[in-house]
């Protein structure tokens, strides 16, 4: 859906369209460049793209991709299905959660400092992402994103909390 999502706004290269996701949605997809290839040719196969083969100067020939009307189609069904649906709850990070009790407990606060420490960082990288006036949906996307952040950084907050308490008392006892 993002590769014709971005096609949507104008036809575009490879190479264009993977730098556009890397430099500007970090924090929204980590497709590499081989998996947006392999993903724009079997678009291409299955008839939602069209390919044309451009060559500007010396450089060498450049494939142009372009969403036809049964791409339209395609991206407006799997559009609705993604808004219509919820998103999972399976967070990586909770799996590691239920096993903390096989660690000692200096190692689990070390650990969680340390996630900690990297959301504080993404915090900040997405804190600095402007609105976008004339694209309401960007906006909406990294509101998500800094709301997730929020509430992933607060829980992380409360569980050293929790742990920290717990440490004491073990401590006192």
């Amino acid at each position: 859906m993002l590769l014709l999502g971005l096609l949507m706004s104008q036809s575009q290269h490879g190479y264009q369209i993977h730098d556009f996701i890397e430099k500007n949605l970090p924090f929204l997809s980590d497709m590499k460049k081989p998996t947006a290839y392999a993903l724009l040719d079997r678009l291409s196969r299955e008839k939602y793209v069209d390919v044309t083969v451009k060559s500007e100067g010396n450089r060498p020939p450049r494939k142009v991709y372009s969403i036809n009307e049964k791409g339209k189609k395609y991206f407006y069904q799997l559009l609705s299905e993604n808004l219509s649906s919820a998103d999972s709850l399976f967070y990586e990070g909770d799996i590691g959660l239920m096993f903390v009790d096989h660690l000692p407990q200096e190692e689990i606060l070390r650990y969680l400092h340390n996630r900690r420490e990297a959301l504080i960082m993404k915090q900040d990288v997405i804190s600095r992402v402007p609105s976008h006036e004339y694209k309401k949906g960007v906006t909406l996307a990294f509101d998500h994103k800094r709301k997730m952040l929020e509430a992933e950084l607060s829980f992380i907050q409360e569980a050293l909390a929790t742990l920290q308490e717990s440490s004491h008392i073990k401590e006192v006892e």
